[in-house]
């Protein structure tokens, strides 16, 4: 309902009840009883919170994206608000933070993002661009966690990796024992078309359905737009984009968070 439909709801109330106005020895009082007056601006301001929340799911990504029966178990419309607020100021948190640790109060050039740090243990480089997102990343899924904690009716699940079967349309986890211990021994291949999406927020019990999948992104340097993944030529999902393979896999919508942007839904 729009700004003037509440304000002509309330000037109908009042008409009508100025209709059954008082009569006294001088005449019709020309005046409306408290209360009724009362229940005319009552209607105006819930017709106005109406307006006012249909506005918001318009604009707010979280918003449209959160089922309504989980947005049902949240308190009040205002905390799917301060949701998105603070999962946002999550990713502006870690990307102060994690700049300030090499750069004190500036973001790194682009030279800097390409600079070479160190090699992995298989003997790639690992770029600046690529340690500073892996730092930044744990500082702001610390930093959510804390957030859902709060805000959160349901269950979530955090860095939880899933294999998934698109022909089968089944997925399920893999432990953090059986992920840890193959990465121990090398046996990188088993986890060859596995995925792992930084936050997954459930609507209920079932861990294997995601109601949102949410994705930070570091881009450095801070001038590149933060974009989703594209898997390559090897992997069983080639030249797809993780935010269509999370939403294939686990439902629901997947999410982009990041320092500059907020939160952005997948576009296929």
């Amino acid at each position: 309902m729009s700004r003037f439909a509440a304000l002509w709801l309330a000037c109908a109330l009042l008409t009508a009840c100025a209709g059954g106005a008082r009569r006294s020895r001088h005449g019709e009082l020309g005046f409306v009883d408290t209360e009724t007056a009362g229940k005319a601006r009552y209607a105006a301001y819930v017709a106005e919170q109406a307006s006012a929340s249909a506005t918001r799911a318009a604009v707010s990504p979280l918003l449209r994206a959160i089922p309504p029966a989980v947005l049902a178990l949240m308190q009040e419309n205002h905390d799917a608000d301060e949701l998105e607020k603070q999962l946002a100021a999550c990713a502006v948190q870690a990307e102060q933070v994690g700049n300030a640790r090499y750069f004190q109060d500036r973001p790194p050039t682009r030279q800097e993002c390409a600079e070479v740090v160190e090699t992995d243990r298989c003997g790639k480089p690992v770029t600046r661009a690529m340690q500073l997102g892996k730092q930044k990343h744990v500082l702001a899924l610390q930093c959510a966690e804390q957030v859902l904690k709060k805000l959160w009716p349901a269950p979530f699940s955090i860095e939880q990796r899933y294999r998934y079967y698109p022909n089968a349309r089944m997925v399920e986890t893999v432990s953090r024992k059986e992920e840890a211990r193959l990465i121990a021994e090398g046996c990188t291949d088993e986890l060859r078309g596995t995925i792992k999406p930084d936050l997954v927020l459930h609507g209920d019990r079932n861990l294997l359905k995601a109601a949102l999948t949410l994705d930070f992104k570091f881009p450095c340097p801070d001038s590149n737009a933060p974009r989703w993944t594209e898997y390559g030529s090897n992997s069983p999902y080639a030249y797809e984009s993780q935010g269509a393979i999370y939403e294939k896999a686990l439902g629901g919508q997947a999410l982009l968070v990041s320092p500059k942007a907020g939160m952005e839904p997948f576009e296929r």
